[in-house]
C-alpha cells in the first residue's frame, strides 16, 4: 500500500487514507443556511474516496462572513442544515470535518465572480467589517475596517466557541480554525493588520493573545476525543520569511499545549505585495519544518493535485494529511484515479460498492 492510502489516527478518529477535501467556500447559501447545492456538492465528495471532508468556511457571527453568500453557523437553524450536510458526508465514508471563521477586515466582499472586491459601503448589502487595527487590506479589499474594542474580542471569542458547540451538536467529528489567509485570527498576528497598543497587540505575545484565548474557548467546547485543528499562515512572503516563520512555529508549539491536535500549514495572505513562489507542492519543506520543530502533525495544501507529489510529501514525512482542493471540485473521485495511477491492488475500496463493485467488474475485465 502507498503511504498516501495508509490509513492515519488522530485521537479516536482514523481516516481511511491521508487524502482530505480542503474547506472550499461555494458562495451559495442565504442567511447563512446550507440549501440543495451544499447538500449534493459534499455528499458527492464524501462518497468519493477521500478520508477527510472539510465543510467550506463557516462564519461564526453574521459580520465574520466573507460574502453574504457564506455559510454561518450562528443559530440553531443554520446548525440543523449543516447536520443533514455532516451525516451525508459520514455516509459516503468520510469523517465530516468543518471550518469555523471570521472574515475580519476582508468581510462584506462580492463573490469572486461578481469582482471579488468589497461591497460598497452605501450598498444594503453591506456591512462594516472589523478588524485588531483600522488598517485596510488594500488592493480590491480597500474598506477601512473598525478597530475592535476588548469587548468586540470577548464577543467574537464567545462565537467561536458557540459555533464549536454547534458543530459538536450537528454531528461533525472534526473542527478546524480559521486562522489564516488574512482573516480575523491571522490579523491579529500579523505586524501588518495589528498596530494596538494594548494586550493585544506589539510584540509577539500580544499578537498571539487573541489565537490563544479563542482556541481556549473552543477547547472547552470541543470534545477532547475529537480531533482540533486549525489552518494557519505561518509565512507571508513579505521579506521577512525567517522572523515570521519562527514566531509562528513558536505560535505552534503553544497551540499544541493548548489542546490543538494538527495544523493545516498555509500562506498568510495579510498583505497584497508578497513574492509567493507558486509551484507543485511548494510548501512542503515548511510544512515538514512546522512538523519537526513544533511536534505536530500538519497538513497543507497548494499544488498537490498530482498523485505522485501528494504521495512522496506523505512517504517523505513531509505532511501527515494533504489537501487536494480543486482537484477535487474537477473529479470528486479523484483519490480512485490516483489509487490507480499509484498501482493499488483494489482502488475501488475507497468509492461505494453501488460504484466499486461495476468499476472493478470493468476494470478486471479490459
Amino acid at each position: 500500500m502507498s503511504a498516501l492510502f495508509s490509513p492515519f489516527h488522530l485521537k479516536d478518529i482514523t481516516l481511511r487514507n491521508r487524502i482530505a477535501v480542503p474547506p472550499m467556500c461555494q458562495y451559495s447559501a442565504v442567511d447563512g443556511l446550507t440549501n440543495d447545492w451544499h447538500l449534493a456538492h459534499y455528499t458527492s465528495l464524501g462518497r468519493g474516496g477521500a478520508g477527510l471532508v472539510i465543510v467550506e468556511a463557516t462564519a461564526v457571527a453574521p459580520e465574520g462572513r466573507i460574502t453574504p453568500a457564506c455559510l454561518g453557523l450562528w443559530n440553531d437553524e443554520q446548525a440543523a442544515g449543516l447536520a443533514r450536510i455532516a451525516a451525508a458526508i459520514k455516509a459516503g465514508g468520510a469523517v465530516p470535518g468543518i471550518q469555523i471563521a471570521h472574515a475580519g477586515r476582508k468581510a462584506s466582499a462580492q463573490r469572486p465572480w461578481e469582482g471579488d472586491d468589497h461591497i460598497p459601503a452605501d450598498d444594503p448589502r453591506s456591512w462594516t467589517p472589523i478588524g485588531p487595527s483600522a488598517i485596510p487590506f488594500g488592493a480590491n479589499l480597500p474598506r477601512r475596517p473598525e478597530a475592535m474594542s476588548r469587548d468586540d474580542i470577548g464577543r467574537v471569542r464567545k462565537d467561536f466557541a458557540a459555533a464549536a458547540r454547534r458543530a459538536r451538536e450537528a454531528g461533525f467529528e472534526w473542527l478546524e480554525l480559521h486562522f489564516a489567509h488574512g482573516y480575523l485570527a491571522q490579523s491579529f498576528f500579523s505586524v501588518h493588520a495589528n498596530q494596538r497598543t494594548d494586550e493585544y497587540g506589539g510584540d509577539y505575545t500580544g499578537r498571539s493573545r487573541f489565537l490563544l484565548e479563542t482556541l481556549a474557548a473552543v477547547r472547552a467546547e470541543w470534545p477532547a476525543h475529537l480531533p482540533l485543528t486549525a489552518r494557519f499562515g505561518v509565512i507571508e512572503y513579505d521579506g521577512r520569511d525567517e522572523e515570521t516563520l519562527a514566531e509562528s512555529i513558536d505560535l505552534t508549539r503553544a497551540f499544541r499545549q493548548g489542546g490543538l491536535d494538527l495544523l493545516n500549514v498555509s500562506v498568510g495572505f495579510s498583505i497584497p505585495d508578497t513574492r509567493i513562489p507558486w509551484g507543485p507542492a511548494f510548501l512542503a519543506p515548511i510544512a515538514e519544518r512546522v512538523r519537526r520543530e513544533a511536534g505536530l502533525p500538519v497538513a497543507s495544501s497548494w499544488g498537490i493535485d498530482a498523485p505522485a507529489t501528494a504521495n512522496r510529501v506523505v512517504a517523505d514525512q513531509q505532511m501527515d494529511l494533504v489537501m487536494v482542493g480543486r482537484a477535487h471540485l474537477a473529479n470528486p473521485h479523484w483519490p480512485y484515479h490516483t489509487a490507480l495511477q499509484l498501482k493499488e491492488d483494489k482502488p475501488s475500496w475507497v468509492l461505494p460498492a453501488p460504484y466499486a463493485h461495476w468499476l472493478e467488474k470493468y476494470r478486471a475485465n479490459a
